[in-house]
């Protein structure tokens, strides 16, 4: 054989790789998050520094409840800073990081359970927003969460209801789950809600059901079930201009969703946020805080808009005049010194509504279990 041949044959075996094995899930390393880890990720202190309107300071504690009647499987956004086009099984500090500022405080009223998963990282997002190919809601990535929740729900679940929570990869993740594992199935009866903000999920313009899922309807209530909740935040004073990531669908029939986590039925609410005590310290005027956390009563609200480019969460920041109180908050994603209006406030999608959403995650919750307690007595 000549050598040029050999060395053909050698390229191709080095090109040629296996493709990814499985990830098992029966290996505590691969959660974040479980019932029965001490330590884990979601082992955290959320004791939070309450900032009111008049500039007082109060603190609010929070404890988890072992004993809640419900699960919350939560699929964490993009955030690895692996080199690579996937992400390894090693969680790093951003991956820990996101689950105190999006999942942990759900805590209170369910268990927690967080795979970990070989998501698109950071870099390898950048040739999908350039338009280059791939998905985030197709592939590795997707495989290992439904495998995750396949392995939750066999030694897991025990019929218990579920309430799905992601954000932006996450949320298109959990999306496509939904599609293929829940919508119109007899699992979807135990689905108390998804949470899935940061993506743009389609439904007709004049209907909350039958764009992205056939069966599984927009929330528009703290009572409903089985139910959605998304949205995509932009600042009042910051729309979503012509070419924003999201709120965009590009079938004329369609918009994107939009469930006020503040005010499901519709109009305006006010947000309850859960700042990190290292994004309010960036803001001038602020007083040093001792706590991990920072709520702002009366500071944000929010309603579903629609301008010419997207429908969207609209988040109006009502400054203080005095001055006893920061007037704005981060949440913005720069480049080069600019804000990049595209983007909105993505990166606080869940910030700016965790309050709300634990809230909602309890009422609904409550709402299920009435409403399957009626039911296992009409069968008695």
């Amino acid at each position: 054989m000549k050598t040029s041949a050999i060395l053909a044959l050698a390229a191709g075996a080095v090109f040629a790789q296996a493709p990814p094995q499985p990830n098992d899930y029966r290996d505590a390393k691969s959660w974040l998050c479980r019932p029965g880890q001490h330590g884990d990720a979601c082992d955290v202190d959320l004791t939070t520094t309450v900032i009111g309107a008049d500039g007082k300071f109060s603190r609010e504690t929070w404890t988890a409840d072992a004993n809640a009647p419900v699960d919350c499987f939560y699929v964490y956004p993009t955030v690895s800073t692996d080199p690579t086009p996937n992400s390894d099984m090693i969680a790093d500090a951003s991956e820990l990081n996101v689950v105190r500022q999006q999942f942990a405080r759900f805590g209170s009223v369910c268990r927690r359970y967080a795979p970990m998963y070989r998501q698109v990282t950071l870099a390898g997002l950048r040739p999908l927003l350039e338009g280059k190919g791939g998905s985030l809601d197709h592939g590795l990535q997707y495989d290992d969460v439904r495998d995750a929740w396949k392995y939750y729900l066999e030694h897991d679940n025990h019929g218990r209801p579920f309430v799905l929570i992601g954000h932006s990869q996450g949320s298109y993740i959990l999306a496509e789950l939904i599609r293929r594992e829940i919508d119109g199935k007899p699992m979807q009866a135990r689905m108390v809600s998804a949470i899935i903000p940061g993506a743009t999920i389609a439904v007709p313009r004049d209907s909350d059901v039958g764009g992205a899922f056939q069966h599984v309807p927009i929330c528009r209530s703290a009572s409903q079930t089985g139910c959605v909740i998304a949205y995509s935040s932009f600042r009042s004073t910051l729309p979503p201009p012509s070419n924003t990531r999201f709120g965009k669908v590009s079938n004329p029939n369609m918009v994107a969703a939009c469930a006020n986590p503040a005010a499901l039925s519709g109009g305006s609410g006010e947000l309850h946020a859960y700042l990190s005590r290292a994004s309010w310290a960036i803001m001038s005027g602020n007083p040093p805080i001792e706590t991990p956390w920072v709520s702002v009563p009366g500071m944000l609200t929010a309603r579903c808009a629609s301008n010419e480019n997207a429908t969207y969460l609209e988040v109006t920041l009502h400054a203080d005049p005095s001055g006893r109180r920061a007037d704005d908050i981060s949440g913005d994603i720069f480049a080069n010194g600019k804000v990049l209006p595209a983007w909105g406030l993505h990166l606080v999608d869940v910030n700016l509504a965790l309050g709300n959403l634990v809230d909602l995650v309890g009422q609904q919750t409550k709402a299920w279990l009435a409403s399957a307690a009626q039911g296992n007595s009409g069968k008695n």
